[in-house]
């Protein structure tokens, strides 16, 4: 199987063989939120003559989530809870990282950065680094405290990890620019890569019908998705005052789909509990969704929104995209503006008023205006966020690496 955009990838080719990567993780656990999911997709990829890849993760063969990974996983836990302490991992890097091209990070503020560091700092071996996300100064806002611990140990840990690295790749111009913000002394080489997904499977009618199947009472309705960790950033207390105010008699369905923070069940419940009883039985909460019934609840939505305080990429935007669902989202989902101008959804900010709003001007669109967002959505998923466009990237990036690195080679004889 190819995928959509492979020709693209073969004529970025520089090299007679396949970039071979090494991806490092702390958890492939998709709990986990992002990366675990992006990871899963990106091994996809790895089918590709062009791209040949492998992960290592600090969590154990049990929970490492490696049935839904297409290429080898080298699980090295268990690890310490929290940072995720695993004094295998430079061993087994010292041993291993000169099979591969490239080492990717994918993370920081645990052991999986830290580690790979030590392990390759002056190495030949080159590494490059994905925060997703993690350096956005709205936790430097929202957690102080942790905030404070942070900076004690920026200058000989995570700055040390960045300043070293080949390249930090950033999924978007506005996660480069916030990135700045959180940290000093900051000094990295910074790259816009960009950031994606995989199409869904082309069997739509099925995952519908399995969708519809499992959650009958939703046919019919006027679903809004909400698809994701239930966690506080996500602005889902907004979404529920707002629902409760301003949809509830549009005959609109809310449903919550992906598992709950642990810190934020009691918080949500509490929430659901207030709601009205004719409120409530307006909103489903699934729990988590994979594989057919992810992608029929996607295709079943009238929309997605996602009101979060702070979002890198937002993996369900590109999803819902990717099956020409419009996305209603907070202008802190830093692809908001790739959004806008394409017209695939609506924004506002990430306040009662905006949520309200959000909702509001959703329900006034007319249906042909609906269905004219719904085709600029699939047009804004292969323009910006067809997966295999990033990894295009990423080939041209790590061969004009291996290209200056030959050259050093060289020059030295």
């Amino acid at each position: 199987m190819r995928l959509a955009g492979s020709r693209s990838i073969s004529s970025a080719k520089r090299q007679d063989r396949a970039l071979k990567t090494l991806h490092v993780i702390h958890s492939l656990n998709p709990d986990g939120g992002g990366p675990a999911h992006f990871l899963a997709q990106l091994s996809t990829l790895g089918m590709q003559p062009e791209f040949d890849m492998e992960i290592v993760s600090l969590d154990s063969p049990e929970e490492s989530n490696g049935s839904s990974i297409a290429c080898p996983v080298h699980a090295l836990g268990p690890s310490s809870a929290g940072y995720g302490l695993n004094l295998r991992l430079v061993p087994w890097l010292a041993k291993h990282h000169h099979r591969f091209d490239l080492v990717i990070v994918h993370g920081i503020w645990q052991y999986s950065s830290f580690g790979t560091w030590l392990a390759l700092a002056g190495s030949d071996t080159p590494y490059m680094v994905y925060p997703h996300g993690m350096l956005d100064p709205w936790f430097k806002q929202r957690y102080p405290v942790k905030h404070l611990k942070k900076t004690l140990y920026w200058p000989w840990s995570e700055y040390c990890v960045l300043r070293d690295a080949q390249a930090v790749l950033f999924t978007c111009e506005q996660e480069r620019r916030l990135a700045k913000q959180s940290f000093h002394p900051y000094r990295c080489r910074e790259i816009v890569i960009g950031h994606g997904t995989v199409a869904p499977p082309n069997h739509p009618d099925r995952q519908i019908e399995l969708f519809y199947g499992k959650y009958p009472h939703l046919k019919g309705q006027r679903v809004l998705l909400f698809f994701g960790r239930l966690a506080e950033k996500k602005g889902l207390d907004l979404l529920l005052s707002a629902f409760a105010d301003s949809a509830g008699s549009q005959q609109l369905h809310l449903v919550l789909a992906g598992p709950p923070s642990p810190e934020y069940k009691s918080k949500l419940d509490g929430q659901l509990s207030a709601l009205s009883t004719e409120i409530r039985s307006r909103i489903t909460m699934t729990g988590l969704l994979l594989d057919d019934l992810k992608w029929g609840a996607l295709r079943s939505a009238d929309a997605l929104i996602l009101p979060s305080h702070q979002e890198n990429f937002g993996q369900s935007v590109s999803e819902a995209l990717s099956c020409g669902v419009p996305v209603l989202l907070s202008d802190k989902v830093n692809i908001w503006r790739e959004v806008t101008e394409a017209g695939a959804g609506l924004v506002e900010p990430d306040d009662l008023a905006g949520v309200k709003n959000l909702l509001l001007r959703w329900i006034k669109l007319e249906p042909s205006t609906r269905e004219l967002m719904r085709r600029k959505a699939a047009e804004c998923y292969d323009k910006h966020f067809e997966l295999s466009k990033s990894v295009l990237r990423l080939i041209m990036i790590a061969n004009s690496l291996r290209a200056q690195s030959g050259q050093r080679s060289r020059s030295a004889m």
